[in-house]
């Protein structure tokens, strides 16, 4: 009980300070952000009006007990490009994004396991050689190199798909999954890459372990001593790369989703940033980073379910 109190206080102050880290952020860029938000052509009553709706006009710490306050209650406060509450427009992007995440996570654990025990099998062989290369080639390549490559392959030429024809899902179930498989790979890609190269090496590390030679001295099959404990040893610290990943998914998304127009939290995070919206952008960031702190608490849990014997320190 003591591990999970622990875990769930480190979690809750990590959000504090990230909560800190983006308020300052924001609003200790030089100059005035109202001005930057209305450019130098603005009207001194134009500008009051907007110091007031930002809380400009408080000290620093009062304006952030605010909006600690209302992000706590669930008031965001307004966006000033939509003119609609943040809360509200997050709510109506996050449901795509969430999507795409959990295609490319489902992509990354159905694909980079098989492929990690498969290149550890066949270490040293040319087939070894060549997935090692493949998954060079891979980690190399950023998502959205992949993502215009996919629209090109997929989209221009085979014509599987039509690039920036987004389908919801309340529109056509099967428009909807045609069109995200192929971002939802080209997010997954890289990270089934790691993946699965960690996993090889996790595998080979506990090749040269004793009880796998005592195993295989008893008459074991080598089949037998992979999948019912090299395995299951070696997928323990795969759980803490997987808590990992989901920063990598969300801050690739947020490309991807810009890349293939989809109307998701990422395309909203640039579009905050581009306009200059800092009671969306502010919000955003708080709120992506809660989802991944979120994850790495759930990877902690599991790691420690998997393992009673592993306690993590915060």
């Amino acid at each position: 009980m003591k591990f999970y109190l622990k875990k769930l206080l480190s979690l809750l102050l990590t959000l504090l300070l990230v909560s800190v880290m983006a308020f300052a952020a924001f609003n200790l860029i030089p100059g005035d952000p109202a001005q930057l938000i209305l450019g130098t052509q603005s009207t001194p009553e134009a500008l009051a009006e907007l110091h007031q709706k930002l809380g400009l006009d408080k000290s620093m710490p009062e304006r952030y007990a605010g909006w600690l306050l209302g992000l706590l209650h669930g008031d965001m406060g307004t966006s000033l490009q939509y003119s609609r509450p943040v809360s509200e427009l997050i709510g109506s992007r996050l449901p795509v994004t969430a999507a795409l995440a959990l295609m490319a996570l489902l992509l990354i654990f159905t694909v980079s396991v098989p492929v990690g025990v498969f290149s550890a099998q066949k270490r040293g062989s040319p087939v070894g050689r060549l997935l090692d290369s493949v998954t060079m080639l891979n980690i190399s390549m950023p998502g959205f190199f992949l993502g215009i490559l996919f629209i090109w392959i997929f989209g221009l030429v085979l014509h599987f798909f039509s690039p920036g024809g987004y389908v919801g899902w309340r529109e056509s179930p099967d428009g909807f999954l045609r069109y995200m498989i192929f971002p939802a790979l080209a997010v997954a890609l890289p990270n089934i890459a790691v993946a699965s190269k960690f996993l090889r090496s996790a595998l080979v590390e506990e090749s040269g372990a004793d009880y796998v030679r005592t195993a295989v001295s008893k008459g074991l099959s080598k089949h037998i001593v992979l999948y019912r404990h090299m395995l299951k040893n070696a997928l323990i610290p795969f759980l803490t790369l997987s808590g990992m990943m989901v920063a990598e998914i969300f801050s690739g998304s947020i490309l991807i989703e810009q890349v293939f127009g989809i109307p998701g939290v990422g395309r909203l995070l640039i579009s905050s940033i581009l306009s200059r919206d800092f009671p969306l952008l502010e919000s955003l960031v708080v709120y992506l980073a809660f989802l991944v702190v979120l994850a790495n608490f759930a990877a902690d849990l599991l790691l420690q379910a998997a393992d009673p014997r592993i306690r993590v320190k915060p």
